[in-house]
């Protein structure tokens, strides 16, 4: 993973590291982890505060176990929308204008030379960094500038989960010419509630409604009927006459 020029622009070595600390941190990520540290600090891009703050990051990607790392990566990117990073599921959510958003940076990276790999979206935060990174130091400020907004929310989202991950975030509005300041964020149930699948049958149990005599004679649903609500009810099965004793009944009555 040779990812540095030996004449690289200003930012640019510090772009591509926060696109790769904000990847999925398999076993090739954090085999370079040490390439990662010595490309921040050749380029001097960051304050001493964030830097500092990022090499915590990468410590602890150093020291946390595979398994661990990524499973700590997949709870937090990729169980929410508010933590999320690609960046149109922030402006556009599921609507219609996803699509054609998509079309356009897609366009975007093909007028740079640029060409996705199999797989990637283009609005993924690594993948637009990337991008960024190729441009000049004036463009790619400008760039992050645009997207500081987004990139603020996701920042805030972090800190509310006291993430590690926030100082990337924080880095990137730094370059960007912004101030790494929290916003208010809602929060947002987990990813479980939401795909949670209602009972079949709920609605149909008798509790919160009227028992039917108590419905027919007009009397309130409250107070003691509430509470028989609460009990179960009998059901009560008639059965169907046959043909034979209809038949009969019938013929009784012609008679």
């Amino acid at each position: 993973m040779s990812i540095y020029r030996k004449t690289a622009r200003p930012m640019e070595r510090t772009l591509k590291v926060m696109a790769h600390l904000l990847s999925y941190p398999d076993a090739n990520l954090r085999e370079h982890l040490a390439e990662l540290r010595q490309a921040l600090h050749g380029e001097a891009a960051l304050g001493k505060t964030r830097l500092a703050e990022v090499d915590a990051l990468i410590r602890r990607l150093e020291t946390r176990s595979g398994l661990a790392a990524e499973a700590d990566y997949v709870e937090l990117f990729d169980r929410g929308r508010g933590t999320s990073l690609h960046l149109f599921e922030h402006v556009h959510g599921d609507s219609r204008d996803r699509g054609p958003a998509m079309i356009d940076l897609i366009r975007t990276y093909e007028e740079a030379g640029l060409l996705l790999q199999e797989g990637e979206l283009p609005d993924h935060l690594p993948v637009v960094l990337q991008y960024a990174s190729t441009q000049p130091p004036a463009q790619a400020r400008a760039f992050l500038a645009e997207i500081a907004h987004i990139v603020r929310a996701i920042f805030s989202a972090l800190l509310r989960r006291q993430s590690p991950y926030a100082c990337v975030l924080a880095a990137l509005l730094d370059m960007a010419g912004e101030k790494a300041q929290p916003v208010d964020v809602a929060t947002e149930p987990d990813i479980d509630e939401l795909w949670e699948e209602p009972l079949a049958f709920d609605g149909c149990s008798v509790n919160g409604q009227a028992t039917p005599g108590a419905t027919a004679a007009g009397l309130p649903t409250g107070g003691a009927n509430a509470m028989l609500n609460d009990q179960a009810q009998p059901l009560h099965f008639v059965r169907k006459p046959d043909e034979s004793s209809a038949a009969q009944s019938n013929k009784g009555v012609r008679s």
